[in-house]
């Protein structure tokens, strides 16, 4: 196969990362003589996560390195076989048939990595031998829901952290540590930052994604210190000194302490802060004075970590540097940003300090989005968010609940019929577009059988309600997008490249521009419209009578 790539990230994404009875089937279908014929399926999903009205397709990537390298090895092989379900199985459906099966017949239809999507509408379609794409559903199923729920919680808390006088906020995944096993924890700071975040505090995502990384400190540095006599001797240089001429710290602190305490107008008790913290501050600074960004609710956030900042950072300006500013991870982060804000500001003009104007406040203390929220109803002074649990946990609702079904099979369109109406199956092979209107912003998507003729922008094209008959609509597109691509090709293997995980997240936030503000509504969202041709709407209907018993 050309156009190979590289294996799946995760060891563990192989062919027998999927369910037993995907297998039973195949092997009947083997048996039965089945197994080669021509077959569609489907991969969708029929509601928007987090009671929202978009979602992000996203797992292309991790999806074309296992189809490229799809094969059963001699221990997988030898595995199925001591399986008692397999006792009495022909050895050749093992030994002949699976030994030399691979993804060399199979096309792949699909979105672009990022794009944003809506229920009822195949962010995937598969054709090839009804073995091999039966082969795939569990596996292609997991690259794809957890990366697509992920990629949307991010990008929904990116629009609430974003409301407040219409400025972009910085976000941080941080749930390294609260995901569910190293895979979810890699997956996590992945597509968190495909969806909108901008960088992780997961050095393994750094490295192998080549993403920013964010940290700070613990509250176990801070107290791991005691008292100013651990600083005594920690020193450090005017920026771009000789190393000979590095200064004590602590002096040059407790000077600047000695100053605000005598000329104490606004009555703050700069030398009642914690000399443990103090000390660990001094340290830190140290070591990272270009970096100085510190945790300060280890003891009072207003009466000694902010302040205990301040001193530090007055020191490393007269030095040449500049410090980062100050992470807020616990109590009213309303209140405290904004009454460190003001402090800031206020100390700023005392001082005569610039850079007081320019300090960063980072918020942590489990956020989620309905807390972003309700930040921005109070009002805060927040720069940057730190998201951990809830966004890499994605808490509110923790599965997708995408679904692979079969729609054709040789050439004869397949239905799933239920009464429960939005689990009918749109039968038969389907080509889905976007169509957009004067303002730029998409109109309705709309499912064209394979056969018929692209929609033209200018041309009205009548679009259907799948299951009620009186819903329709008449649309002149300014502009059509194909929403599939071509992006595995048989023996050609991957023949549409996977954008870079940067290029792809600039893809996500400029779809966003163009959505309507509605449908982005926290409450109550707008509903964006999926329809169908008339051609897919009457195959619709005479599928489901031909299938229904009367």
């Amino acid at each position: 196969m050309s156009n190979k790539l590289p294996k799946p990230t995760n060891s563990l994404v192989n062919p027998l990362l999927t369910d037993l009875y995907q297998l039973t089937m195949v092997y009947s279908y083997w048996m039965s003589g089945r197994e080669n014929q021509e077959a569609t399926f489907e991969l969708f999903f029929r509601k928007n996560p987090f009671k929202g009205e978009y979602t992000i397709f996203c797992g292309m990537d991790e999806v074309l390195k296992f189809m490229s390298n799809f094969e059963f090895s001699k221990s997988d092989l030898e595995y199925l076989q001591s399986l008692p379900v397999f006792a009495d199985c022909d050895v050749k459906f093992f030994q002949e048939y699976l030994a030399n099966l691979d993804c060399s017949k199979v096309k792949l239809y699909a979105m672009e990595e990022g794009t944003v999507a809506f229920p009822k509408v195949p962010v995937m379609t598969i054709v090839g031998p009804l073995g091999i794409c039966q082969l795939l559903e569990t596996t292609l199923l997991n690259l794809v829901n957890y990366p697509s729920l992920i990629a949307t919680n991010a990008n929904r808390m990116i629009n609430a952290a974003t409301k407040m006088n219409k400025k972009k906020a910085i976000m941080v995944e941080l749930g390294l540590r609260r995901s569910q096993g190293p895979d979810g924890g890699f997956t996590a700071s992945k597509y968190s930052v495909l969806g909108g975040f901008h960088g992780s505090s997961n050095v393994l995502a750094g490295k192998l994604l080549d993403l920013p990384i964010f940290g700070s400190m613990a509250h176990a540095f801070i107290m791991g210190y005691r008292s100013l006599d651990e600083v005594i001797d920690t020193r450090l240089g005017p920026k771009g000194s000789p190393s000979e001429e590095k200064k004590k710290l602590l002096p040059l602190v407790l000077k600047y302490r000695e100053l605000l305490d005598s000329d104490n107008d606004d009555d703050i008790l700069w030398s009642s802060t914690n000399d443990g913290e103090l000390a660990s501050f001094i340290a830190y600074a140290s070591c990272f004075p270009d970096n100085f960004l510190c945790l300060v609710d280890t003891y009072d956030t207003l009466k000694s970590g902010t302040l205990n900042f301040i001193l530090v950072s007055l020191v490393l300006d007269d030095l040449g540097y500049k410090a980062k500013g100050i992470r807020l991870d616990s109590g009213d982060l309303s209140y405290f940003s904004n009454e460190a804000s003001s402090l800031f500001s206020t100390m700023g003009k005392k001082m005569n300090k610039p850079f007081f104007s320019s300090l960063d406040i980072i918020a942590s203390n489990d956020l989620n989005e309905s807390a972003l929220h309700e930040l921005n109803r109070e009002g805060h002074s927040i720069t940057i968010f730190g998201v951990g649990t809830n966004l890499v946990t994605c808490q509110e609702q923790p599965a997708l609940g995408c679904v692979y079904k079969l729609v054709e099979l040789n050439g004869i369109p397949r239905i799933k019929l239920s009464d429960e109406i939005e689990k009918v199956l749109i039968p038969g092979r389907k080509k889905p577009y976007r169509l957009f209107g004067m303002t730029g912003s998409p109109l309705i998507d709309v499912l064209l059988h394979k056969d018929e003729k692209s929609p033209e922008k200018g041309q009205r094209i009548l679009c259907r309600h799948p299951f009620v008959e009186h819903k329709r609509v008449a649309v002149i597109p300014t502009e059509v997008k194909p929403l599939h691509i071509l992006v595995f090709d048989c023996e050609n293997g991957v023949v549409h490249e996977t954008p870079k995980l940067m290029d792809s997240r600039s893809y996500v936030l400029d779809q966003i521009k163009t959505i309507r503000p509605d449908i982005l509504r926290h409450i109550d969202p707008g509903q964006y419209k999926v329809s169908v041709s008339e051609s897919v709407f009457s195959e619709l209907h005479q599928t489901w009578l031909a299938e229904n018993p009367v």
